[in-house]
């Protein structure tokens, strides 16, 4: 944990005093063994990030006052898009995304996805803002990603990706494609990357019918 993440109910008077418990404060008392008169990097949920000074700290809570004047980091410019993946890959696949800035996701089902996925509990609200709250913390961000579940394919590319490609080009991510997405610069872009063993052809048609192009990521420049 690079940043203890604050919340709203954390607050105790104004916006400088906050007070935590429970795995928060496990990890500061226990992992960074921090004491009175430490101070830890923080952020505020959906604000800004700064350092926090421990006041008090016990077995159950620890309460810090806190200065925040520092803005968050800047978004990556990139909406995900992402065959629905195993939920305990899905667990993993959420935190690395937060990590590296990704704040707009969308888990879309396709031919290859088993249906019985949508049905898990990692995709509960809470338990995936907790794996954004435990990617948060370690990239030192504060700003959550939004996520959409998208159940149908065809309607979902017919429908909404053409809307979406008027603000960035998209890229399919395929083994034979030619195209190089780019890594750099601050234009928006758009990534569909298919589940295991990847789009079928017909899918693969769509996505091409709307300009989406096949791009072999290890070609990115």
């Amino acid at each position: 944990m690079n940043l203890i993440l604050l919340l709203k109910e954390d607050l105790l008077t104004g916006d400088d005093r906050v007070r935590l418990s429970g795995r928060r404060h496990k990890h500061i008392r226990d992992i960074l063994r921090s004491s009175v008169g430490d101070e830890l990097s923080v952020g505020a949920e959906g604000g800004r990030i700064g350092l926090g000074r421990v006041l008090a700290i016990d077995d159950k809570i620890v309460e810090m006052s806190v200065v925040l004047e520092n803005d968050p980091p800047k978004p990556l410019p990139l909406t995900l898009i992402l065959a629905l993946p195993r939920p305990l890959v899905l667990k993993r696949v959420l935190i690395h995304l937060t990590v590296l800035g990704v704040k707009k996701i969308i888990l879309l089902h396709t031919n290859r996805v088993e249906k019985s996925y949508w049905k898990s509990p990692a995709l509960e609200v809470e338990k995936i803002r907790d794996q954004f709250m435990l990617g948060l913390e370690q990239a030192k961000d504060t700003i959550m990603p939004e996520i959409q579940f998208c159940k149908k394919f065809r309607p979902f590319v017919e429908d909404e990706l053409p809307g979406m490609i008027k603000e960035g080009k998209a890229f399919v991510a395929h083994c034979e494609g030619d195209e190089v997405f780019p890594t750099k610069g601050d234009s928006p872009a758009i990534l569909l990357i298919g589940p295991e063993g990847g789009f079928i052809p017909f899918e693969i048609g769509m996505l091409k019918k709307m300009d989406a192009k096949l791009s072999n990521l290890e070609n990115a420049s």
